[in-house]
This record gives structure tokens, C-alpha cells and sequence, in this order.
């Protein structure tokens, strides 16, 4: 009896391991999330300084405690149209490949976990949908459907090394 017992509490830790907590955020009222593990922070809308020759998606740079970070708006990479900015917006401070980058969501909502068997592919709608190819798969949770995003995909390797070369992320004055 004893056996089966830690057979059961095995697999329930084994079942346990494909949940992962997401960050929800709202982008024109849709719900999208970012996995937990990646956000480093989440900060009210400020100034954002444009940089020339910077992708079109890209909003520009923040200054965060002494530390330059490039922003990207994901209303912008998501095709969607621009809301001037408000009290609500937030920006989510991710790490893509050891480099802090900012990603303005229209208001955050919460964190919820979501089982990988919850989790569905993308449905194809058009094969020339830009946003669908930043989106991992639709997430289940709390009776609500979360577009899981892939912020990785919303840059390129090139511009993610562009990025790192032009902003060492030293502390500098702004």
C-alpha cells in the first residue's frame, strides 16, 4: 500500500510539471499572456525616446533605474491600431536571451496557470497573418481563451543582436 501511494503522489508531481504560470494582459480586449519565467517586471507607462533606424514596431528606448531598454508596443506587432497611451498602460520588462526588453500592453490582469493539455494550436484563419506567427498556441484557464505569445518571435536574432550591441544595458544618463 505503501508503494502506491508514492506512485500517485509521483504522478500528480508529474502532472504537476506542464503547468506554467503566465502573465494575462489585455490588447484590444483580447486577452495575451507571456510565461511568468521570462517577466522581470511590470511598470507604468513613461517616456519613451525614439532612436532612429530602429524596427517600426519598435517604440524606442526607456530609462529604467540607470538602464537603457528598448520598447516594442504590442499593439503595433499585433496589427492592431494605436490607443494613445493612459493611466492603465503598463509596460512588461521581459528577458529575451539576456537582454531587458519593454512591451507595452494596454492594462495587465493577473498571472494564471495553465495546464499544457489546456493548451490548443493556432488556428489558421489566413495564411498571410502576420501576428499569427507570434502566438505559441491558445491557452485555457479561468473559463478565459489567452493567446500565448512568444516574444522571441517578435524580433528576429539580428535585431536581438543589433539590440544588444548598440544598448549594453551599462547604466548611462538619459
Amino acid at each position: 500500500m505503501e508503494n502506491h501511494w508514492d506512485v500517485k503522489e509521483t504522478e500528480e508531481l508529474e502532472e504537476q510539471s506542464n503547468i506554467e504560470s503566465y502573465l494575462t494582459f489585455f490588447i484590444d480586449n483580447q486577452y495575451y499572456a507571456y510565461p511568468i519565467k521570462q517577466v522581470r517586471e511590470i511598470i507604468e507607462i513613461q517616456e519613451i525616446v525614439p532612436v532612429p533606424e530602429f524596427p517600426d514596431y519598435a517604440k524606442g528606448i526607456i530609462n529604467l533605474r540607470g538602464i537603457v531598454i528598448p520598447v516594442i508596443d504590442v499593439r503595433t506587432s499585433l496589427s492592431k491600431p494605436l490607443l494613445e497611451y493612459n493611466e492603465r498602460t503598463c509596460i512588461i520588462i521581459l528577458d529575451i536571451h539576456d537582454l531587458e526588453v519593454g512591451f507595452i500592453v494596454d492594462t495587465v490582469d493577473e498571472v494564471v496557470d495553465i495546464d499544457e493539455k489546456n493548451i490548443s494550436p493556432v488556428p489558421v484563419v489566413s495564411k498571410n497573418s502576420k501576428s499569427r506567427k507570434y502566438i505559441d498556441g491558445v491557452g485555457k484557464a479561468n473559463s478565459k481563451i489567452i493567446m500565448l505569445l512568444n516574444a522571441e518571435k517578435m524580433m528576429n536574432a539580428e535585431e536581438i543582436d543589433m539590440l544588444k550591441g548598440s544598448l549594453s544595458q551599462e547604466e548611462i544618463v538619459l
